[in-house]
């Protein structure tokens, strides 16, 4: 299977698991939506772990080309984080994933799984993107752009519960104030203007 088409049917699936949930993505449903044999498409993942292990890698691939990789044009420290937040609250619908995250999405669906190494892999890549996370935050500290002795782990933390207050606003509740509550929200943790962080107190006399 070419490298073209691989990509294809992994942004099928990615699509499916975003409205379905992974337990959603089978082989039968995937082979329908991406126009290819069941038989082909098993035979190249060879399960159906297999398959939800590699929509998981391809989930992060996608975040890192919407969100981590254009966040890092901004200035180091504060903008940079800024950026990021502001990238990653509602990436998925600008990567063309019309259900939602679909990172969260299996993090809701596996969170009471027993074991098992897709839950493994999606435990591991949520512990590395909340010390990205903190790693930004640290870096705003160190730059001066934050408070000497915040915690840069609990600032994390803070900011995966906009995150997913947002997502959920948007997603589940339809409410269209989710930005702007968003907003307030970074500025009241972060104690800046989000739209304008050379506003932050470091900066005021």
């Amino acid at each position: 299977m070419g490298r073209e088409t691989e990509q294809r049917i992994l942004a099928s699936g990615l699509s499916i698991a975003s409205e379905r949930g992974f337990n959603g993505v089978s082989l039968g449903i995937l082979a329908e939506r991406s126009g290819l044999s069941k038989s082909g498409l098993f035979a190249h993942f060879g399960s159906k772990e297999d398959l939800q292990l590699r929509l998981l890698k391809a989930a992060e691939a996608a975040l890192r080309r919407q969100v981590v990789e254009p966040a890092t044009a901004a200035s180091a420290g504060l903008p940079r984080l800024l950026e990021l937040m502001r990238l990653w609250l509602g990436w998925a619908a600008r990567a063309g994933l019309p259900g939602g995250c679909p990172l969260y999405a299996a993090a809701f669906e596996l969170d009471d799984a027993d074991g098992g190494p897709v839950r493994a892999y999606l435990v591991s890549s949520h512990r590395e993107w909340m010390a990205t996370l903190t790693s930004l935050v640290q870096e705003a500290v160190d730059l001066h752009h934050l408070p000497a002795g915040t915690d840069a782990a609990q600032v994390a933390w803070e900011l995966n519960g906009i995150y997913l207050a947002h997502h959920v606003g948007q997603r589940l509740i339809g409410d269209n104030s989710v930005d702007a509550r968003a907003q307030a929200a970074l500025q009241a943790l972060l104690g800046t203007d989000s739209l304008n962080p050379g506003h932050g107190p470091e900066n005021q006399s």
